[in-house]
């Protein structure tokens, strides 16, 4: 998502005659895309705002993204800090900043109600990706509200953007050679849920495996409880979606998984899992989850760490519990103290890597598609990095055996 995002606002000051230089560098102006979805997110955002001014005292500097649609006083309050500039005002950046540099606005804080917004309003058919994998965003926000999570009031209520220009963008994008594109959302699996006709992720995946020149389409983060019957055939049996599923699961206790509001149940996201992996054996199950919820016991520990070590991941990024504004987890007791939290961090991350290492495992001597990246590596269907053979050409898909 935030590839995309500054990605659009990159090319509105590039196609404005401004010079992108090294962050680490003196600048005019310093835009900072922030995250919020930890409190760790919202330190390295700051930490990022305070380098800027020391880097050059006079700048403009820009706070815009997630943490700044979420708590727009706070970076304000910020010496460092000029502009902020929320989510629903992503997309007047450049204006908002060369009228702040002609004194004709005297405001500081630009942040509006973003569960008003309706449309995805900075999806752009001209950004210019300099990656190897374009990521495209074609949905934004999340209707599921779980109790920890504080992203739909960054990000607001589902906004998609409609088939037909999303085909419009990808067919440019094959047009202009690129073999993979990662097509990405707040929650993709909700794809099409604004439109109330029937649009979903599967109708939209049906359009695009059409278009000529695209290798494979990479989907990133879904839920299990979003993936029906239909969606799973396709995305299993199809060659043209990736065998890479980000499902997130936050944790393998039932109890807790109440707590937070999920949608699903253990055994229910077990099922899911395995019937995707018996369906398409080279494919790599991505997963999140998170330590320390309010009220995890240590049998609940012990029941969700029994569960992850039960299916067959391929990666896991694990978090410790944070409260986040708004968020009814911030308000559940006890809390589990930091030290009990630091411990079970350590467990589940020591697991993650061995779960990497037995997906790998599992994974040699089996032929993948990988796609040459600029740097002179890999990265295989099945989200594995590597070195490239040698003479491969960046931006082109080669067969390997592992």
């Amino acid at each position: 998502m935030n590839f995309f995002d500054t990605d659009f606002i990159r090319t509105q000051f590039l196609n404005r005659g401004y010079k992108e230089v090294p962050f680490g560098e003196k600048a005019d102006v310093y835009i900072i895309n922030t995250c919020t979805v930890t409190k760790g997110a919202d330190r390295d955002s700051r930490k990022y705002i305070y380098k800027t001014k020391r880097l050059n005292p006079n700048a403009v500097v820009v706070a815009t993204g997630c943490y700044a649609q979420v708590s727009p006083e706070e970076l304000a309050s910020l010496e460092e800090v000029d502009l902020v500039v929320g989510n629903t005002h992503k997309n007047e950046i450049l204006k908002l900043v060369e009228e702040y540099l002609e004194r004709k606005n005297p405001g500081k804080v630009f942040v509006g109600e973003i569960f008003r917004e309706g449309e995805v309003k900075n999806f752009d058919l001209t950004v210019s990706f300099e990656h190897t994998r374009p990521f495209l965003k074609v949905q934004e926000g999340c209707n599921s509200f779980c109790s920890f999570c504080v992203i739909p009031y960054a990000r607001g209520k589902v906004r998609s953007v409609p088939i037909p220009k999303v085909v419009e963008a990808v067919k440019r994008l094959a047009d202009q050679g690129y073999k993979e594109i990662v097509l990405t959302g707040t929650q993709l699996s909700q794809y099409g849920w604004d439109f109330h006709d029937g649009t979903n992720l599967l109708r939209l995946l049906e359009k695009l495996i059409q278009i000529e020149g695209i290798e494979y389409f990479r989907l990133s983060s879904m839920s299990v409880a979003e993936i029906d019957k239909d969606l799973l055939e396709f995305i299993t049996s199809n060659p043209k979606i990736a065998p890479h599923f980000h499902l997130s699961l936050q944790s393998g206790s039932e109890r807790i998984l109440k707590l937070m509001k999920r949608s699903y149940t253990a055994e229910e996201y077990r099922e899911k899992v395995l019937q995707i992996v018996e369906r398409r054996p080279i494919t790599a199950i991505g997963t999140d989850i998170i330590v320390g919820f309010p009220t995890e016991s240590d049998k609940d520990f012990e029941e969700s760490y029994r569960f992850v070590e039960s299916l067959p991941f391929a990666y896991m990024h694990v978090f410790p519990y944070s409260d986040r504004p708004f968020t009814k987890a911030s308000k559940l007791e006890p809390k589990v103290p930091p030290k009990v939290i630091k411990e079970r961090l350590k467990l589940m991350k020591e697991l993650s890597e061995r779960k990497k290492l037995q997906f790998r495992e599992k994974m040699r001597g089996k032929t993948v598609r990988g796609l040459v990246l600029g740097n002179g590596d890999l990265l295989t269907e099945n989200y594995i990095t590597l070195k490239a053979p040698r003479g491969a050409k960046t931006g082109q898909i080669v067969k390997i055996t592992l």
